[in-house]
């Protein structure tokens, strides 16, 4: 240690000292080597454009990991959904004037009752202009996504645009508040006046959240490009028609109920009316007044169904898409991770988890997707069982028991690492089912919660609402049940709930969806299992539980015999095992996947000389193939044993190989070609298990062919030249 740490102690005591470097600067000698590197420095530092540097965007690397995935994925996708909504309420602020009368006739009505009155022109005016910097914005963010204008150009674009919009909402909203506000109590804010505060909150929230993404692309986590896969954009088109149904519907019976209808609906009436709809909450304080619109409500309600159904299927699919990826992945790589590194295989493993010092080298996987490049696996007990064996056989010749223990060894090691893998497997399906649920659960509580605090705020004076009686109204519309006894009575409560049930209602749906794979999944169980026992007793049900449950077969199996016994002492027979029946061990054993010990011994026969031929191994090479091609037809993926795995690998090596270098890659290295618990296993694959073995063994079942065509074109050509050979030679000999 001593001789390693003496370099770096010199150079430490070489170093300039730190201190008063201004004033012994010319007593400081650097060499030569120094002096041109800091005079590259220097000129770096001194060029003028070093201070502009930092504006310059990261180039990102195409072989680089997406580490910002909620800005480059998600972020895009929730600004082309608030987009278009934000879009809507817009004309609904411009089309509605935002003030009216309450005080009418000497009484004051309800805010649905009162009489709107003219605005400023230049509240209208400006008004328009930020209706159409709000579309503009929204075209620039389609033809992003479509990829018709550059990102450097649109995103931009579309992030001042909606700042102009959200300016323009903003100060009208708060000019009209400061110089002409409503005269109270005699007059109050309409739908319209809310809508354009709404509607500026939504572009404020776009705007912001696309300055991340573009902040993502300048640090070079992203390319220039929003990462999204078509069923993605098709979710963006989606929600684009879903509001533009939303909206036009709004238009048509508005118009409908004004022209024919007993009292006219103004459009911001008709866009919570077509909500109400669609949503099917129904509270029925607005309904059509005129065969027209009753009829209208047919094809309009179906359509606006199966699109809010599209919208909702495709936006559960992208959040268990994102979730799968970014987070359940991650998850089982941290789990993965841990139990690598509790893993001990040998005593080498242990000095290192103790902290003494190992030479053991590093660890070297090798992947089953690609078979036919060399494969090494880990140096470990592997490699001394190798060394061990090979020492053994020259010195002694009896070694069929060493072997056989070797490869016992070699399996129960690998076994173990393959349960401990499965065990992650069942862990992450349950954390993937339980992390949905709960995401679920906690933006319903938000959504619930926070609601009804704004719904109590909002409807306290037009209905004298309490907290509880919002909980209850925001609880019944959640759940689309709307009995109608709680329904907005206020202008801004009105154009809350709009925006509100569009994000709710759909929350509500997904809740429910997550809910059918855990909590009604394990209720569906549990009543099959009870209804099993008890009502509709199923055949085999008793053997089967049994069965789980070895130490209560056992426990009974021992009750019995000891009853029996009991009972053939009174009648005066023996009570040793009937000759007859041989014995009381039970039942002949069916016909199962072989165990380890039978892999041993199969390992063993190969050793010693029976290797498979190739009319056997192309015919259980056929076998495994028509078996997992079954197994892909199931419903539940399969999952195949630890003993079935090692088949399938032998299957793979030995029609890559021949089976003498297979025998010698065992002996030295074991009996599967990968870590089960590493990054290369075959668990951590995306595709099933299934699909990963049927691949593998196509791919073997290819090279299998194309080596024994190789084979027969050699020993053809082999032939041939023989042929000629002795032909040459006969005509020689009767030349002479």
């Amino acid at each position: 240690m001593a001789s390693t740490l003496a370099p770096s102690t010199d150079i430490l005591a070489e170093k300039p000292p730190s201190s008063d470097t201004s004033n012994s600067a010319n007593n400081i000698k650097y060499d030569n080597a120094n002096d041109e590197a800091n005079e590259v420095v220097f000129s770096e530092l001194s060029r003028p454009d070093r201070k502009k540097k930092w504006l310059k965007s990261k180039r990102f690397k195409d072989d680089k990991e997406y580490n910002w995935w909620f800005a480059s994925t998600a972020i895009p996708l929730l600004a082309a959904t608030l987009g278009p909504l934000a879009n809507v309420l817009s004309i609904a602020a411009l089309v509605t004037y935002w003030r009216m009368n309450v005080f009418i006739d000497g009484q004051f009505v309800a805010d649905f009752d009162g009489h709107p009155f003219r605005d400023p022109r230049w509240c209208y005016w400006l008004n328009v202009a930020s209706l159409i910097f709000g579309f503009l914005g929204n075209i620039f963010l389609l033809m992003n996504f479509t990829q018709r204008v550059q990102y450097i150009v649109a995103l931009p674009m579309t992030i001042i645009l909606w700042y102009f919009a959200t300016g323009f909402l903003i100060g009208i909203t708060a000019c009209m508040h400061i110089y002409t506000p409503p005269n109270r109590p005699y007059e109050t804010y309409t739908q319209g006046f809310w809508y354009a505060i709404i509607a500026a909150c939504l572009y404020l929230v776009c705007s912001m959240i696309l300055m991340v993404n573009m902040l993502g692309y300048f640090l070079g986590h992203y390319p220039a490009t929003f990462t999204l896969t078509d069923a993605q954009r098709t979710l963006i088109l989606q929600t684009m028609l879903f509001f533009i149904w939303l909206a036009g519907g709004g238009a048509v019976f508005s118009r409908i109920e004004t022209t024919h209808g007993q009292s006219g609906w103004a459009f911001v009436d008709a866009l919570y009316f077509c909500d109400v709809t669609i949503l099917t909450v129904g509270f029925g304080d607005l309904y059509p007044t005129n065969d027209l619109g009753r009829g209208l409500v047919f094809p309009y309600s179906v359509g606006g169904i199966i699109m809010l159904g599209l919208v909702i299927s495709s936006l559960h699919k992208f959040t268990g898409q994102i979730g799968e990826e970014n987070i359940v992945q991650k998850h089982v790589e941290r789990v993965r991770v841990r139990t690598m590194d509790r893993t001990v295989t040998n005593s080498i493993d242990l000095r290192c988890r103790g902290g003494l010092p190992s030479a053991r080298p590093p660890i070297s996987r090798a992947s089953i997707s690609g078979p036919s490049s060399p494969v090494r696996v880990r140096a470990d007990l592997r490699n001394i069982v190798g060394h061990t064996i090979r020492r053994t056989r020259s010195h002694n010749h009896n070694k069929a028991p060493l072997i056989k223990k070797s490869k016992l060894i070699l399996l129960r090691e690998e076994k173990d690492r393959f349960d401990a893998m499965r065990n992650i497997q069942r862990s992450t399906a349950r954390f993937k089912k339980w992390w949905a649920l709960t995401l679920s659960i906690i933006a319903f509580g938000i959504l619930w919660c926070v609601g009804a605090v704004v719904f109590w705020q909002a409807e306290k004076k037009a209905q004298k609402m309490t907290y509880f009686e919002a909980l209850y109204f925001a609880y019944v519309s959640l759940l689309t049940i709307g009995y109608g006894d709680l329904s907005p009575k206020s202008n801004a409560g009105r154009c809350f709930f709009v925006v509100w049930s569009l994000i709710a209602v759909p929350t509500m749906t997904i809740l429910v969806s997550d809910m059918g794979n855990t909590v009604i999944s394990n209720f569906k169980h549990y009543t099959a299992a009870l209804a099993d026992f008890t009502v509709l007793p199923r055949e085999g049900i008793w053997r089967s539980f049994l069965e789980k449950h070895p130490w209560l077969l056992h426990w009974i199996q021992n009750r019995i015999a000891a009853r029996a016994a009991k009972r053939r002492l009174k009648q005066g027979f023996p009570t040793g095992p009937d000759p007859e029946e041989g014995g009381n061990d039970g039942p002949e054993e069916d016909a199962s996947p072989p165990n380890l010990e039978g892999l041993a011994e199969e390992a063993e026969q190969d050793a010693a000389g029976h290797q498979p031929d190739e009319v056997e191994l192309s015919r259980r090479l056929a076998l495994s193939i028509r078996r997992v091609a079954n197994d892909l037809k199931l419903d539940t993926p399969k999952m195949y044993s630890y003993e079935e795995w090692v088949e399938f690998t032998r299957l793979i090596r030995f029609t890559r190989k021949t089976p003498q270098d297979v025998l010698e890659e065992e002996e030295e290295e074991g009996l599967v070609e990968w870590d089960w618990i590493g990054k290369d296993s075959p668990m951590m694959a995306k595709q099933s298990e299934t699909e990963f073995v049927l691949d593998r063994l196509c791919e073997s079942l290819a090279r299998y062919m194309q080596k024994n065509g190789k084979a027969r074109e050699n020993i053809r050509e082999s032939s041939t030249k023989v042929h000629v050979r002795e032909e040459e030679n006969k005509e020689l000999y009767e030349g002479r």
